[in-house]
């Protein structure tokens, strides 16, 4: 599509030089309605997104460090968090969903969980002491079989954020049909459809902006937790297949990624251990990816606005098993939807104004030549595009 094209290298050397120009994903509509999608790709080298919400798959691998006599960890506590112990030695993995032990779930329902894994990483990027725990068998090489020690993040050798699946690209916006209140990772459900949740940052959600992922996959430099990190995968459960508009939009949960940063580096800003009432624990996690504009169809695809997005209106009390009505995001952001004749007020799980500040440090970054385009060396799975899959089925 068209005659504009770029590359990375050049693109990060404009970077370099100070001469790129950046702008956010919500600035970028304007440019290119007003200048059209050629001439907005060749005056823009990048397009930042951002986005802020609980994302229940993540984690952080943590070494501890060899203890005098050494141990084999075989089950690990951190603030009485258990944390995964079945790796080599003094390595564990502590899952954001994980419940504190003695936490007393759904016993009294709806439970609080006020404490859980993605508490324990917000409170160690806080700089505070988290208490570990690892109990062992024993074995001549490693001896111990007991260890119980205070740490910070300054004191672990080793501490990686890495999240299995996060950024999804589009989600559900649910509702409550049935006549009790009910209680969901889509948080709290009014009976008889009283309101209707949703968790999406929209025109400035990453994947929306490349729906096709053609700059997105292993090595692609992202923001992450406040610092810089790496997309390393397609995240679980992708599925780039889902039905998509001409726009290439999925109408349905679609792609997601799986990333990895130094915690080190983060911040407790972009890492915040949530709790959501009758359901679980969780981690708020801020992600933002650049777009390099490397020719006039990705001009195109970032200038994707709230009101070309869409998604499935479904009942999470499983009354119903259809989706019962499709709606964009502008109607979601209006702050009610009509379903069934009725007036709904809608409410997001993640955050618009911190999906902004994302695209604009990010943004920022990039200006100040901090922050380069990561090239991937393989793209995320895609899938055909809505054209060619029409045409396949007009062949067929």
């Amino acid at each position: 599509m068209g005659s504009v094209k770029k590359t990375y290298r050049e693109i990060n050397e404009k970077i370099a030089k100070g001469r790129a120009v950046v702008v956010t994903a919500d600035e970028m509509i304007g440019i290119v309605k007003k200048k059209g999608p050629a001439a907005a790709a060749k005056e823009v080298d990048v397009v930042t997104t951002g986005t802020f919400a609980p994302m229940c798959s993540s984690g952080a691998f943590i070494n501890f460090g060899h203890t005098n006599p050494p141990i084999k960890a075989s089950k690990v506590w951190l603030n009485d968090v258990p944390s995964y112990g079945g790796l080599a030695a003094v390595d564990t993995y502590i899952g954001a969903t994980e419940p504190v032990e003695d936490d007393p779930l759904n016993k009294i329902h709806p439970g609080t969980f006020e404490y859980g894994g993605g508490h324990v990483i917000h409170d160690l990027v806080s700089g505070k002491k988290v208490r570990l725990r690892a109990e062992a068998y024993g074995t001549d090489c490693y001896p111990n079989r007991y260890v119980e020690m205070d740490l910070t993040l300054d004191d672990l050798p080793y501490a990686v954020l890495c999240n299995p699946r996060n950024a999804y690209q589009n989600y559900n916006c649910a509702v409550n049909l049935s006549k009790k209140t009910i209680y969901t990772y889509m948080g709290t459900l009014k009976p008889e459809m009283g309101n209707a949740n949703y968790s999406t940052a929209g025109q400035l959600s990453p994947l929306l902006n490349d729906p096709y992922y053609r700059t997105l996959g292993l090595g692609t430099r992202i923001f992450l937790g406040g610092a810089q990190g790496y997309i390393v995968w397609h995240g679980s459960q992708h599925k780039p297949e889902a039905a998509r508009t001409e726009n290439g939009v999925p109408r349905s949960p679609a792609g997601t990624l799986m990333v990895v940063g130094d915690l080190k580096e983060m911040s407790p800003r972009w890492l915040i251990g949530t709790s959501l009432l009758g359901y679980g624990c969780s981690l708020a996690v801020g992600i933002g990816i650049p777009i390099p504009i490397l020719d006039e169809e990705m001009a195109l695809f970032t200038s994707v606005s709230n009101r070309d997005i869409v998604t499935q209106v479904k009942d999470y009390s499983f009354t119903r098993s259809s989706p019962i009505r499709e709606v964009n995001y502008e109607e979601l952001l209006s702050g009610s939807i009509k379903v069934d004749g009725v007036e709904v007020p809608t409410a997001p799980l993640s955050s618009y104004v911190r999906a902004k500040e994302i695209a604009s440090l990010l943004k920022e970054w990039i200006e100040k030549g901090e922050f380069l385009i990561g090239e991937p060396q393989k793209l995320l799975p895609s899938a055909p595009r809505v054209s060619e899959a029409s045409a396949g089925a007009k062949k067929a």
